[in-house]
């Protein structure tokens, strides 16, 4: 059962990759150019011999775009199934459909939204090289904390359904969800290390991107995931049920 729940979800993310590498070349890959060219402007200006390239722009923005969102998809796919197995049955009546779509919408909320709102995506060209272990650390303790945070919350507001029903539960969730993650990040310290002269178009357009391509991804396993387990479901149930006597 689980087995097949693992391959269901490393295949759906691998669609639901396929669809971000879409939204990415669409929508991410130009605000990148813009963020190089800014780079390579800044250079010239300051007499610096612009960087060797190691692998080409062009490959980068295709070949390896595509390796890379397939591999991160497929990924939060699988580890996506697992978390549904865990969870299932324990959350009440809920069906593949709606349990997959809550399921992507806190890994969405805990795993992306949450982290950027504290320290969002930043384009090439933003930010110090000699600081991008301290960012990177500071951007997991963040992760990390948002899903504690929100897997404790879930357990919460099981344990309150049957005192104070289901819709005032997830409430009472949720509000302590929001003021706990608000102090971790009033806690943590901020990383402001944009360029003074850098386009706030292109920042601002490369955040929506990031988040646009999280979302894309996300809903896609979510989705997907939900639809092909319920379908799976219901199969197993007619081929389960005995035929009547005539």
């Amino acid at each position: 059962m689980v087995g097949s729940l693992i391959l269901r979800g490393l295949i759906v993310g691998l669609v639901a990759g396929l669809l971000a590498f879409g939204c990415a070349k669409l929508i991410g890959e130009p605000q990148v150019d813009k963020a190089i060219a800014y780079e390579a402007q800044r250079d010239a200006a300051k007499g610096e011999a612009p960087s060797e390239e190691i692998v080409s722009r062009e490959v980068q923005s295709s070949l390896g775009l595509l390796a890379g969102v397939l591999v991160y998809g497929t990924a939060v796919g699988g580890l996506f199934a697992l978390a549904f197995a865990f969870v299932s049955g324990r959350v009440g009546r809920i069906g593949p459909r709606g349990l997959a779509a809550l399921l992507a919408l806190a890994g969405f909320l805990a795993i992306v939204l949450v982290p950027q709102l504290k320290y969002p995506a930043n384009p090439p060209s933003v930010g110090d090289p000699e600081t991008i272990g301290h960012r990177t650390a500071l951007f997991f303790i963040m992760m990390a904390a948002s899903i504690a945070t929100m897997v404790g919350m879930v357990n919460l507001s099981l344990r309150l359904k049957r005192r104070l029903g289901a819709w005032n539960a997830a409430l009472v969730a949720a509000g302590l969800f929001i003021l706990i993650i608000a102090g971790v990040q009033l806690l943590l310290p901020d990383v402001n290390e944009i360029p003074d002269d850098f386009p706030a178009v292109v920042l601002w357009r490369f955040r929506e991107a990031s988040l646009a391509i999280q979302l894309v991804l996300w809903a896609g396993i979510g989705l997907g995931f939900g639809w092909l387990t319920e379908r799976s479901a219901s199969g197993q149930f007619r081929f389960s049920t005995p035929a009547r006597a005539h």
